[in-house]
């Protein structure tokens, strides 16, 4: 037990430390640890330029003693290239054999990145890898058992054929990622790189036995109280109604989700909060994730719903000041005194309450912190394109 505890520990304060280093992406490094430790694959979209890769390199470099493998998928990518080349000087010799070491086939975590340009050749063996663990050699021999625990995958685009869609299927858990909303979070990233970094502090990493001991014993030894399994049904029937169905396979995989999520938090059941990492389970295109985020957060956390009442007013005022592009100063700021600007300071106003509140209680502060993060971003465009302030000044104000 105190095994199992020291791992949520460490785990804990490896997804501290990323979340200081990456800007605005403490919910995706926490997600990424609970998927893994529900042994699921994860995929992280958006643009490019967003550190998904440098994020999933720096998360599945703190397991001491994994074999780590990654890839840059291409339509070209043979299937030796993935799982194992072959024996050019066994081939001399007249014999068939592929080495495997150093490749998908021996990894304990994987990083695959544009996971959705696999080759036509690879699919049915990536596939396999996926959702099997497993891996058939090219000699027709006896499949080949991989020791993976997750796969954490990427892509700047969502899957655009039948075959890239099948891929997309076995990834339980998608994220999506932006460039950095918040100005301040912007020009510490500017200064990081003209200024001399800080000598590093030594990181924290987790064993490999230990997380394996926790994907297989202590994740799943987590409870799931009834009142829980009540709010999935809820949340299913919701979801329904909005015409947005998953399937029996996807709702089954998501219960190992938040036994997850309550281990990482140091608890032995599941609370209504673990059931936010749902938001990030339950859609298939973008354009869903919002109405799956609300349904989730109208069950576990209402100052997060709230904000995102907020966000639907900042998203309009940004909308309005999109379309007074060419107006005159004037115009500008007499629509700045009369709408914008008190409405952006009393979102902010209530978007730092309700920070304080959901941190008092425990609750996850990932969609207010968000929220405030594009509201901030929407003051900085009114300060500047319409009141005509150069960035310094708007950096002090905010």
């Amino acid at each position: 037990m105190d095994d199992a505890r020291d791992t949520a520990r460490r785990l804990r304060a490896i997804c501290d430390e990323l979340s200081d280093r990456f800007y605005e992406r403490a919910d995706v490094v926490r997600t990424l640890v609970v998927t893994l430790l529900a042994g699921r694959h994860s995929l992280v979209l958006g643009p490019p330029g967003t550190a998904k890769s440098e994020l999933a390199r720096e998360l599945t470099g703190r397991v001491e003693g994994a074999a780590y493998w990654e890839i840059l998928l291409s339509k070209f990518t043979a299937p030796t290239r993935m799982f194992g080349p072959i024996d050019v000087a066994a081939l001399a010799r007249g014999e068939y054999r592929q080495v495997y070491d150093g490749r998908a086939t021996t990894a304990h975590v994987a990083f695959i990145d544009e996971i959705f340009k696999c080759s036509t050749a690879a699919l049915n063996e990536t596939l396999g890898y996926l959702n099997e663990r497993i891996y058939h050699p090219e000699n027709g021999g006896a499949p080949i058992r991989c020791p993976l625990i997750g796969a954490i995958t990427a892509s700047n685009e969502l899957p655009s054929g039948e075959d890239s869609a099948a891929i997309y299927d076995r990834l339980l858990v998608r994220i999506e990622v932006g460039y950095l909303e918040d100005p301040s979070n912007f020009a510490a990233l500017v200064r990081s790189a003209v200024g001399r970094p800080a000598a590093p502090k030594p990181p924290t990493t987790v064993e490999l036995a230990a997380l394996r001991h926790a994907v297989t014993e202590a994740v799943p030894a987590v409870d799931v109280p009834d009142v829980i399994v009540d709010a999935v049904v809820t949340l299913r029937a919701a979801l329904r109604r909005k015409e947005l169905v998953a399937s029996d396979r996807r709702w089954r995989q998501a219960v190992g989700l938040l036994q997850a999520s309550a281990y990482l938090d140091g608890r032995t059941a599941v609370a209504e909060t673990d059931l936010s990492v749902l938001t990030h389970v339950l859609w298939d295109s973008p354009a869903q994730r919002p109405v799956v985020e609300r349904e989730v957060l109208h069950l576990v956390n209402p100052d997060a719903k709230e904000a995102l009442d907020l966000a639907d007013g900042i998203e309009e005022l940004e909308a309005q000041l999109d379309a007074m592009a060419g107006q005159s100063r004037e115009a500008l700021s007499e629509w700045v005194i009369k709408n914008a600007h008190n409405k952006l300071a009393m979102a902010g106003k209530r978007l730092e309450r309700l920070r304080e509140e959901a941190a008092n209680a425990g609750r996850s502060t990932a969609t207010i912190d968000r929220v405030t993060g594009r509201q901030r971003a929407v003051r900085a465009r009114v300060l500047t394109e319409a009141l005509g302030m150069d960035a310094s000044m708007v950096q002090a104000q905010l």
